[in-house]
Formats: C-alpha cells, structure tokens, sequence
C-alpha cells in the first residue's frame, strides 16, 4: 500500500512540476496567454470535486473505490492533454487530471489514519513528501529535455502507463482495508454534497473570470453570481467556523488553504519569471523548480523529526516565516541585474517552509478527527488545500491579464502575482494563531485511530 501510494504521487508530482517547466512553451506553441492561469486553476478546482467525492465514498465504501476511479480520470486528462490542438482543449484535459488527482491526497489521509498508530504518521507524512524528490531531481530537468527533443506532449502522454503501474501495486491492499467500522451515529447527510463541491467550483470559475474580465459591468456581474453560488456551499463543505478561522479543526483547515494560496500562486509564475521576464532558459527554469522540490522534502523530514518537541503551531509559523521570505526574494529577482543565485536561494526557502508547515497541518487535522470521521475530516483539508491553490493561481492570471491590458510589462504583472501570494502567506500566520496547542508535539500520546492489525 505505501509503495503504490507513494509511487502515485510521484507520477502526479512529476505530471505537476512538468506543467511548471513546460508551459511557456506550450504557451508559445499553442497561444492563449489569456487562460495560462486557467491550465493551473482549472486543475485545482476539478481537484475540489475529485476531493469530495473520495472523501464521502471512502466513508462510505473504503478507499479502494475512489482511487480507482481516481487513476481513470488522471488517465483520461493526460491523454486529451497531450493531443490537445489548443490552449483551451488542454485546459479541459487538466480539469480532467484534476478531477483524478484529488482523490489521491483524500485516499491516501485514510488509509494513514486507519492503518497506522499515532507515532509513525509524522514519519508517513514525510515519506509522502519524499515522493516529490525523484520528480524534483529529474523531472523538470527530463521534462525540459524530452519537450526540446520530442515536443511537450511527450511529457503528458508518456506518464500513462507509470500510473497505471502504481495504481496495480496500491490497489490489492485499499481493497483489503475493506469498508470503515459502523459509525456510532449516521454522519449529518447534508455535510459534503457532490452538488456543494460543483457549486464551490463553479462560483471560484466565475469569480477568478470575474478577476480577468477587463469590461467594469461584466466583472460585476460576474463577481456576484460566483460569490452567491460558492460561498454558501463552501460553507456547508468545510468545518463550521472555518471561514472565522475558529480554534481547533476549522483553523486547521483554513490555515492550510492559505498556505497553498500563498506557495502556489507564487509557485505557478516563478518559471514564467525566469524565461520570459529575465529571458533565461527552460533549464534555469527547470533547476528553480527541482530547488524546492528538494527543499521541501528535507524540511518534511526537519518537521518529523522536531514533531516530539515542538507544537504543529510553532511549525507551521516557521514554516510561513520562510515561505514570506522566498515570495519577497522572487519579487526582488525582477528587478534589473539581480543574480541568477537570488530566485534560486529564495524559491528554495520557500520550499523549506513547506516542507515544515505542510505536514503538520495534515496530522493537526489527524489529531482532531475521530475515527469515523477521517475521510469527512481528510477532504475538508484537501478541500481547503486545492481551493487555496486554485484562488492563488488564479488570482495571479487575473493578474496577468490585467497587466496585459493595461499595457503593462510581463515582470509588473507577475511582480503583482507575488505580491498577492504574499498576503495570503501573511493572513496564513494571522490564523496560525488559532490552530490547535494539543497538536503534533502531543499527537503520539493519543490512541490510534485503528488498530495497525486491522490492515493485512
């Protein structure tokens, strides 16, 4: 089960930081800079659905269903992606890789809490983070050279038989962890409805449109109807209180999407920056990325290894402290003459502060669940962690967009992208404040949620 979890997540994480490396040349290739904030953002917020759907049917049925049907549509999205003949087909190939990809996280947080005791889900959660490392060392630097030689379909179309592959390998054990224990008392039937996570997609769509919408009425108009179609929903979805960033749980899991919000909407244009701002590269591009990626994975183990000592609090502010200080040194790297050496110093700081906030919110959010409620508990993060990204990313297209027609330079417009990542980095230790004291320093001293036995 690890090891097919572990290599699933490789093979997304290399489909992710190739679209990283490659996009501007698909850009320049295919047109449409208008929607290269949509190749992000639409990903993320079919992410949103694929994660509430896993979450319930996992409840429901067991893991093994949804990660399947999970690989599928991953699939599906690699295969229209790589034959994509526009920018807008390709958009609707990474909706479907996003559909497939949020099941993943919401699977693999289950089987995590039903099959593992309290003290090894620090060490779980950093072998998770250690999947980015293969994909950080190679893939953007492979996924430079096989779009040079072969085009940037390659990179798509040749990730279908690798996750096929993984899927085989995890999928016999998520079919014996079977069906969850009987639940004490039936979950509340309105919590974590398909049609509130399609809502929640729709009105983020129409907002971030609304962001892009140059024409004052349109954007109006736009703006309204997605804040009257989402926010109600997104309501129902996620903890009460979590949009007033209320103690416990619900902090946990607005914490987490500000700290995808703030990484990701900066994380999607630091390549854009490096290429057609400062004119280097895809291979500089593609080092700036696997930095991070490197990063990340050691402050992940940083973060297990301190998790008996210090509170997830204290980790995650830490972890935001070096995030701010990377988006800050980016924005820096746009100004005339910097060395090459400070986007590379500070996108690797910012890893290194995802690396030792990210884990910690997962097993805050372990710690506060019940048993029964893993898989409700698990996509609430997710839920948070893909919206955060897809707001960030997109925010940052509106950003672009409105430089473009202002007529504004590229760095202005990514220049302001930074600079929106960066207040959400600032609201994420505003809310730090709240997050749980009982959380990863103390977690080991909890009971397991299931007993290890339990999973042959």
């Amino acid at each position: 089960m690890t090891t097919g979890l572990v290599l699933t997540i490789t093979f997304i994480a290399a489909e992710a930081l190739a679209v990283l490396t490659i996009m501007p040349q698909v850009e320049r290739d295919l047109g449409g800079l208008s929607l290269y904030g949509w190749v992000f953002s639409s990903f993320m917020l079919a992410s949103l659905v694929g994660t509430v759907a896993a979450g319930r049917e996992a409840d429901r049925a067991g893991p093994a269903r949804p990660y399947v049907a999970g690989l599928l549509l991953f699939g599906a999205g690699l295969l229209v992606a790589g034959l994509a003949p526009s920018m807008s087909v390709l958009v609707v190939g990474r909706c479907l890789q996003g559909l497939g990809a949020g099941a993943v996280p919401a699977v693999a947080y289950v089987a995590i809490g039903r099959s593992m005791p309290a003290p090894l889900r620090p060490r779980m959660m950093a072998v998770l983070s250690t999947a980015w490392v293969i994909p950080g060392l190679i893939g953007p630097v492979l996924s430079a050279e096989v779009a040079s030689a072969a085009g940037w379909r390659v990179v798509f179309l040749g990730l279908i038989p690798l996750v096929a592959l993984a899927g085989g390998l995890a999928l016999p054990s998520l079919v014996r962890m079977g069906r969850p224990a009987p639940l004490a008392a039936a979950p509340d039937a309105t919590e974590h409805r398909l049609s509130d996570a399609l809502r929640t997609a729709l009105g983020g769509a129409l907002v971030l449109q609304a962001l892009a919408t140059s024409d004052a009425a349109p954007a109006v108009a736009l703006g309204l109807a997605g804040l009257a179609i989402g926010v109600p929903a997104l309501r129902r979805l996620l903890p009460a209180g979590t949009l007033s960033a209320r103690g416990g749980l619900p902090a946990t899991i607005l914490s987490r999407g500000l700290l995808t919000f703030a990484f990701f909407g900066a994380d999607a244009y630091v390549t854009l920056a490096l290429t057609t701002a400062l004119h280097h590269s895809t291979r500089a591009a593609s080092v700036l990325i696997t930095l991070p990626t490197l990063t990340w994975t050691l402050g992940s183990w940083v973060q297990a290894r301190l998790s008996r000592h210090q509170e997830g609090r204290a980790l995650v502010r830490a972890g935001l402290v070096f995030l701010l200080a990377g988006i800050a040194g980016m924005a820096v790297s746009l100004v005339p003459r910097v060395p090459l050496a400070v986007p590379f110093v500070a996108w690797s700081a910012a890893g290194l502060g995802m690396g030792l906030a990210y884990a910690p919110t997962s097993l805050l959010m372990l710690h506060e669940a019940t048993a029964d409620r893993t898989g409700w508990a698990s996509a609430s993060l997710n839920l948070s962690d893909v919206l955060g990204t897809a707001l960030g990313t997109g925010l940052g297209g509106a950003a672009l967009v409105l430089a473009s027609n202002q007529g504004w330079s590229i760095s202005t417009g990514i220049t302001v992208a930074f600079a929106i990542a960066g207040v959400g980095g600032i609201a994420g230790l505003a809310v730090s404040g709240r997050l749980p004291l009982q959380g990863v320093g103390r977690a080991v001293k909890r009971e397991p949620l299931a007993e290890p036995a339990a999973v042959p």
